[in-house]
Formats: structure tokens, C-alpha cells, sequence
């Protein structure tokens, strides 16, 4: 497999999105709807499966397709190739308020692991997969269930991740223990697996669900502080009811309760 060498840049701190200059005839693979701007002479292709060429009939496609249906991503990718004979410009923005990380497979053997809806774009000839977890527990307990995403291939991969962003680099036997929802992704190196927290009062009022990942180095982590779940559920928390009051302005302290959390709309 050889993936189209690209180069890029990324800008933006909170709200970023990822410049991809294109060679003539060099093209990107992107998740429907991350697209920004390009420009003139770049031509879109919808396509079935990641664009990889690894599959070479209809058939194929249709079975790398469909196995990307099982990470909750559409059967269709979208493919920009630069037709000009000077280099053009491609950009993708990443959905939520974080980070887009860049992933240069080649550093990592070739293979990435990341959670299911990480993946924004990568260069033409990277191949996205799924990754089945081999192991019962981590399959029901570990937040992602039992598919990842596999990255695949020799060239550049772009995951978005939110809230900050951190790598952590795990030497032979070293284990940090993580939230569930914040693994972004790892190196196929890392070892990782599910461990229960124990203790009836860290299970019941420890607000962090009853579970965590561990994970066993040598290899590569990239981690996130706030996943999108856990914003989203922050949201739908605070968001009114039915009727346009909050949920808590029902309360044994009213209006007094608005004012001392800082809301003054008595």
C-alpha cells in the first residue's frame, strides 16, 4: 500500500480545521461532511468505502463498505483530487469544539486504533477498518463497545478529538488508567483492557460509571478531557423543560436558587 504523500497545516485553537495542499493528481479520503472550502480544480468523488483500492470489485467495496456501517459511519466516503498541474488547497473542519491530531502511520507500524467517529481524513491509499475487540469485557464495559477503528497504511491520518488533547508515550509495562470516554486512540502496540473500580461507595457515588480502561505500554495514547458524550449529556441536562423553565426552577428554593448559581433571573 502506498498512500499519496501530502502535505498540510492546521489552524484555529478551539474551533480548528486542516489545510491539505495537493500535488497534481494527489487526493484525500474524508468523512462525509467534514468538508470546508477548495480550491478551483479539485474534483469530489463520492465513493463506496474508503478509497484504499484494496478491493478491486464492486463486491468488495460493497463488504468494506458495509463493515464501516458497523462504527456508526455512512457506506460512502468522499475522495478530493487535484486535476490542475500546480498544487491546490483542500480543508476540513473538525464538528465540535477540540483538536485535530495528525497521525503519520508510518511512525506506528502502520496501524492506528481510535475510538469509532474519530477518523476526519487521511491521504488517498489509507485504508479504514473496524477493530473487534477480542475480549468479552472490554466489549460490554469499556464505552466503545467491541469495534473500533483501524487506520491502516503508510501515509497521513487527521483523528479530531475534544475538549484538550494530550499524547502520552508508555514504556514496556507501564499502565495508566483512563476514563473510558476519553481514549481517542492508541498504537496497536498498547495493550487494553477494562478493570472495575470496586468499593461500593466509589461505585454508587463516585459519579465516574463503574468501570475504566487500562492501558498496558510500550506504545502511543492520545487522550481528550472532555468527551462529546459527556458535554452532550451536560447539555441535555441543563436545557429546559417542557413548559421553558429549567428543570430545577421548581425547586424548594425558586428563585433564591437562581440567584446564589448565578443566574439573576428572578
Amino acid at each position: 500500500m502506498n498512500a499519496h504523500e501530502i502535505d498540510y497545516k492546521i489552524y484555529g485553537e478551539e474551533m480548528q480545521f486542516v489545510e491539505i495542499e495537493l500535488d497534481p493528481q494527489e487526493g484525500v479520503v474524508a468523512e462525509a461532511g467534514s468538508f470546508m472550502m477548495m480550491d478551483d480544480q479539485i474534483k469530489m468523488d463520492t465513493i463506496l468505502g474508503d478509497g484504499s483500492g484494496q478491493s478491486k470489485d464492486i463486491l468488495g467495496n460493497l463488504f468494506s463498505a458495509g463493515k464501516r456501517l458497523l462504527t456508526g459511519e455512512s457506506l460512502f466516503m468522499t475522495v478530493y483530487t487535484n486535476l490542475s498541474n500546480i498544487r491546490r488547497k483542500v480543508s476540513f473542519a473538525s464538528p465540535y469544539p477540540g483538536k485535530i491530531i495528525p497521525i503519520d502511520l508510518k511512525s506506528y507500524q502502520g496501524v492506528f486504533i481510535c475510538q469509532k467517529d474519530a477518523f476526519l481524513c487521511a491521504a488517498k491509499g489509507v485504508s479504514i477498518s473496524i477493530e473487534f475487540s477480542k475480549r468479552l469485557g472490554r466489549g460490554f464495559f469499556g464505552g466503545e463497545g467491541f469495534i473500533m477503528q483501524k487506520i491502516e497504511g503508510d501515509g497521513m491520518s487527521f483523528l479530531h478529538a475534544s475538549g484538550t488533547v494530550v499524547q502520552r508515550e508508555l514504556k514496556e509495562g507501564e499502565i495508566l488508567k483512563v476514563d473510558t470516554g476519553c481514549i481517542v486512540g492508541f498504537s496497536q502496540t498498547v495493550n487494553y483492557d477494562i478493570e472495575y473500580i470496586g468499593g461500593i461507595r466509589n461505585t454508587v457515588f463516585g459519579g465516574e460509571g463503574f468501570f475504566f480502561a487500562t492501558l498496558k505500554g510500550p506504545g502511543t495514547i492520545a487522550i481528550q478531557s472532555l468527551p462529546f458524550s459527556r458535554l452532550a449529556d451536560r447539555i441535555i441536562a441543563s436545557a429546559p423543560s417542557q413548559g421553558g423553565k429549567r428543570k430545577d426552577e421548581g425547586s424548594i428554593l425558586g428563585g433564591l436558587g437562581d440567584l446564589l448559581d448565578g443566574d439573576n433571573r428572578i
